[in-house]
């Protein structure tokens, strides 16, 4: 194996600082690409999907959870997929596997679902195999053809308004290698992470950055944010702005 060179501490640290300005360009990047995400423009969704659920059958918009925004990953987990009816597709289940805390997601007005065609029972016992405790439902209908992912796994965004739900972006093959993340997920939705640094068009709900998070177990729906945490987070980022300024 041909290994990079050895060099000393003082050299490390300019390559280091050198790649850091390249990545710096690179998240700025990602988040203008994110911003003009957000200006999309959307397609309704008219047709009234069905889909089987462990209390029965919803449809579309209960799949909202009471929140205005939806992201569906189409898991194969069925007849037919590699390793039924004991597991999940390999790659669909490397996905279940990084999807971070929902609590996160839900606390930004945001639910996230996973949909196959197994029956419930068999999606049941698959999760506590696995661990794994996302919302997964079954699909009844074209749901999946109908939105690009028939053969293949994809992720679909879609919007509620009222009783108007609205596909809002789509993304497969190597764009879902990158979800399972709180923020990825947050960056693909019509709202965004919801803060206020973000460039997003007038009237989008924003809040200052840090001080809406939470431990997973505390989130209470339309509380302010803790005082304490406000005064620690604001000092961190005092802190870091000073860092920034003598650097």
């Amino acid at each position: 194996m041909n290994t990079p060179p050895i060099v000393s501490p003082e050299d490390w640290e300019a390559a280091r600082q050198q790649l850091l300005l390249k990545e710096k360009a690179q998240t700025r990047a990602r988040d203008a690409l994110a911003a003009e995400r957000r200006r999309m423009p959307w397609t309704a969704v008219d047709k009234p999907y069905v889909f089987e659920g462990p209390d029965g059958r919803l449809a579309l918009p209960d799949l909202f959870d009471g929140r205005r925004q939806l992201i569906v990953y189409r898991a194969f987990f069925e007849p037919g997929v590699y390793g039924w009816p004991d597991h999940a597709c390999r790659g669909c289940s490397m996905v279940a596997d990084q999807v971070a805390h929902l609590a996160h997601l839900n606390a930004r007005d945001t639910t996230l679902v996973f949909v196959s065609r197994a029956p419930q029972a068999d999606i049941a016992r698959l999760k506590s195999r696995m661990g794994w405790t996302m919302p997964w439902f079954t699909l009844t209908d074209s749901f999946d053809a109908d939105f690009g992912v028939h053969e293949w796994h994809g992720t679909n965004v879609f919007f509620r308004d009222g009783d108007r739900v609205y596909r809002t972006y789509f993304l497969n093959n190597r764009g879902d290698e990158q979800m399972g993340g709180t923020w990825n997920y947050l960056d693909i939705t019509p709202l965004g992470r919801q803060e206020a640094w973000e460039d997003s068009p007038a009237g989008y709900p924003q809040t200052p950055a840090y001080k809406w998070w939470n431990w997973h177990d505390s989130y209470v729906p339309d509380a302010p944010p803790d005082q304490k945490w406000v005064e620690i987070s604001d000092a961190g980022e005092k802190a870091f702005r000073n860092h920034c300024d003598r650097s």
